[in-house]
């Protein structure tokens, strides 16, 4: 969308010139020059040594200093111009160091062949896993597994088979998610890999047929948002607690669309073990944000010379792909930890909080909502009776997590004469370990066969019930606990079911105790006043005691500040001030100058996927065009399909498209004729997903302004924190959390008798507010020449399929 997905191209591998325009940047950017004027200084004062000093330090390019989520895209960047230093919005060709699909990966290989790829680019790139569905024993499932594994062995790829484990903890114990690298996959939660300092986000599925034909995509660089931890986690509290709280306490969509970098003391740091990192970083998916890095620090890399070792010494080659000792070596790793990489000092973030770790303490979220954070200790007293608690998913079912569950039940079975006690009456406790090389960890400690003794329920290693697949779904009218991800309303089961979600020690003592409790492990510090956080680091002025690096941060952003000051006082312009121009867009062939119709508005926000294109139909195949139109904006609101009209632009509010990475909801627009989508805001993956479908859209948050103060007889909201959610909006099972909900307006869908113009030679957008009402225009961002060839040839798969057959 524009200014917010866009793309250098995408350029195949061939025996010819690359144009000029594909390795361009997307907005000029004065790194290597600086302007100035004749006679700015006289010849005397050159020859000053002190004023030659100033002098030159001006004529000098300054060194750009990158966060640690800039340094990684840098690395793994083609075509990027000399000089040039990737920031936040930036617009590269990514090439990633590794690429996973799970049970999507037949899906995946369909657009690649129908597109004429014939092999894949780069066969070390691809791993592929079956997860989700693995206790599905119908034929038509294990077809489709057959198929996965059959064109696996086919292209030469690696392959993990169903009940091996969840991918994204294949990726990190197999060592395909690498400090300092980027890993992609085709799943939300490829923000996992930031707990090892890889820089894990998620990709659409044309997106990974692109890589697995061209080994590369697009991306742009997110803004970057900057989390400082605090103090110490207390004892009883858990990686699992940091997120829930981070997701409930900021719950204004503060990091929506953001990268993430985690930073804190050695000393903070040295509290996050591994474990509790990867828990967080899954997490930042339902905070909202796009990736969640941790640092390449010692913590990191006494967790990976323990690997590294036991791929040497104890590997077990039925479980583990054979090339393990060479991504695990102690060699690899006296390279990575020469240089680890870090973000520079001084370097530059879109904000800034900060959590005391200190002052947590266990936190429950929900019910049916990661937004809704509760301190346990309050949610304990009101004696809330469930019916089900799992111990499944990537989020927290490592050996660490099945032991912490298990010592619940080993430590009652010490008041019970040594017994192990069962779980309550009326309580199913399931339990699926994030992979089987976590499982046998837990069962050669005896956790496993603990939680058996106690009653629970075991189910093989992959998804299951965290995504509603498989056995042990929430029934009507029944309360759960869970220590996954996700606790969105349907999404574990019924839609009337309620869903909570804690640690795996809590989840234990609920599931021993029959109601939302704890295992008493935690004591609330004498004279504690509540969770500090905020925005900035949180440290008054009065008591500042920074450190040396803090230190120097400062001193190097105020020598930042100065030098463009007197830059722009001595040589009268500013460096990072760009000429001004009011020069038109060039337009490649087949690209429209002009789209314009009449405002057809849906008045709500965080409108999700699902409420796009239902759920039901996601996985249908050969659903025809007119099915795809009928069903489009369906959930949202029924009527929508006989007030919208072929031709018309739909404005919706902002967060337009949160949810899953399904594709039909940009498909199922166009098949209803629908050429341009403007809204207050997209969410991250439906931008993708129009782009790579030739879907057009802008964001023009005044539109969506003008249009509620007109049609909804009050102001409209200037920012996603004020959102109108629409009852139908039902949640996908794969979709991030919405913004805090209102009443919906009555009146979902209208046609508004205004029309809107896009002018894209311009880059401005004119609105006419009905027959003699107020007209006004706006600048837009342009439309880069590399996106305009992917709209025009129809999408991504197929400029893919150009591309390929210019190189047959």
């Amino acid at each position: 969308m524009l200014g917010r997905a866009g793309a250098l191209l995408l350029r195949r591998r061939l025996p010819r010139a690359v144009p000029p325009w594909a390795i361009q940047p997307t907005r000029p950017r004065y790194y290597s020059k600086r302007h100035r004027k004749p006679q700015d200084v006289f010849h005397s004062q050159l020859e000053d040594p002190s004023a030659a000093a100033i002098f030159s330090s001006l004529e000098t390019p300054p060194r750009i200093r990158q966060t640690l989520t800039e340094k990684i895209v840098q690395q793994y960047s083609l075509g990027l111009p000399k000089g040039k230093f990737v920031k936040s919005g930036d617009y590269v060709t990514l090439s990633p160091h590794h690429c996973m699909t799970h049970d999507n990966s037949w899906p995946v290989a369909l657009k690649f062949m129908s597109i004429g790829a014939t092999e894949i680019h780069n066969k070390k790139q691809i791993v592929m896993t079956l997860d989700h569905d693995v206790q599905n024993k119908t034929e038509s499932n294990l077809k489709k597994y057959r198929q996965i594994e059959e064109f696996a062995n086919k292209q030469g790829v690696v392959f993990y088979p169903a009940g091996r484990g969840i991918g994204h903890q294949i990726m990190v114990e197999e060592g395909y998610a690498w400090p300092g690298t980027v890993a992609v996959a085709s799943d939300s939660h490829s923000n996992m890999y930031g707990g090892v300092g890889c820089l894990g986000t998620p990709v659409v599925r044309t997106d990974a047929a692109s890589i697995w034909a061209t080994g590369r995509t697009w991306w742009q660089v997110p803004p970057i948002a900057k989390v400082n931890f605090r103090g110490t986690l207390p004892p009883g509290v858990t990686g699992k607690d940091v997120i829930v709280a981070l997701c409930g306490l900021f719950s204004k969509d503060e990091v929506l669309n953001h990268a993430i970098e985690f930073t804190g003391s050695e000393e903070t740091m040295r509290s996050l073990l591994v474990d509790d990192r990867l828990t967080i970083a899954n997490m930042t998916t339902e905070w909202g944000a796009l990736t969640g890095l941790f640092p390449i620090d010692s913590v990191l890399q006494s967790w990976l010379r323990y690997k590294a070792t036991e791929a040497a010494l104890y590997n077990n080659w039925e479980l583990t792909d054979s090339d393990i000792h060479e991504r695990f070596s102690h060699a690899r790793l006296d390279e990575l930890f020469a240089n680890p990489m870090a973000a520079d000092k001084g370097a530059k973030y879109a904000k800034h909080l900060y959590l005391d770790l200190s002052t947590l303490s266990p936190y429950v979220s929900g019910p049916n909502s990661v937004k809704v954070a509760t301190p346990l200790n309050d949610l304990a007293a009101q004696n809330i009776k469930l019916n089900k608690a799992y111990l499944v998913s990537c989020t927290n079912s490592r050996a660490s997590d099945l032991a912490a569950a298990a010592k619940v039940f080993k430590d009652a079975a010490k008041e019970n004469g040594g017994e192990i006690p069962k779980i309550a009456d009326g309580v199913d406790f399931y339990i699926a370990a994030a992979s089987m090389p976590e499982q046998l960890a837990a069962e050669e400690a005896g956790d496993w066969q603990a939680m058996l003794e106690a009653g629970a329920k075991p189910l093989p290693a992959g998804c299951g019930p965290c995504i509603g697949l498989g056995t042990g779904l929430l029934e009507p009218g029944e309360v759960g606990i869970s220590a996954s991800n996700r606790n969105f309303k349907g999404r574990m089961g019924s839609t009337d079911a309620k869903a909570y979600l804690a640690s795996p020690e809590v989840v234990a003592a609920s599931a021993l105790n029959g109601k939302i409790s704890g295992p008493g492990s935690y004591s609330q510090p004498e004279g504690w006043k509540g969770v500090i956080l905020g925005g900035g680091d949180g440290i008054k002025e009065e008591d500042r005691m920074i450190t040396v690096d803090e230190a120097l941060d400062k001193v190097i952003g105020q020598l930042d500040n100065m030098l463009l000051t007197a830059e722009t006082k001595i040589l009268g312009a500013s460096a990072s001030e760009a000429t001004k121009s009011e020069s038109l867009t060039e337009l490649l062939p087949g690209f429209p100058a002009k789209v314009s119709g009449e405002i057809v508005f849906c008045d709500a926000d965080n409108i999700n996927t699902d409420g796009i294109y239902s759920g039901y139909l996601t996985y249908h195949d050969n659903v025809t065009t007119e099915k795809m139109a009928e069903a489009c904006m369906h959930n949202f609101d029924p009527s929508f399909k006989t007030i919208a009209k072929p031709g018309d632009i739909l404005v919706a509010g902002f967060n337009f498209g949160c949810g899953s990475s399904r594709e039909q909801a940009a498909t199922c627009i166009l098949a209803k004729k629908i050429p341009l989508v403007v809204a207050g805001s997209f969410g991250n993956i439906f931008s993708r997903n129009s782009i790579n479908n030739a879907l057009m859209g802008v964001e023009v948050p005044k539109l969506v302004q003008r249009l509620r103060e007109q049609f909804s007889g009050k102001p409209g909201p200037g920012s996603q924190q004020a959102v109108t959610e629409p009852s139908q909006n039902r949640e996908s099972l794969d979709s991030p959390p919405p913004a805090a909900q209102n009443v919906p307006e009555k009146v979902l869908t209208r046609r508004t008798g205004w029309t809107f113009t896009w002018d894209a030679r311009r880059s401005i957008v004119e609105v006419q507010e009905g027959e003699g009402g107020q007209k006004w225009a706006q600048k837009v961002g342009s439309l880069p020449p590399n996106v305009q060839e992917i709209i025009a040839r129809g999408g991504l798969e197929k400029w893919v399929k150009g591309e390929i057959e210019k190189g047959a």
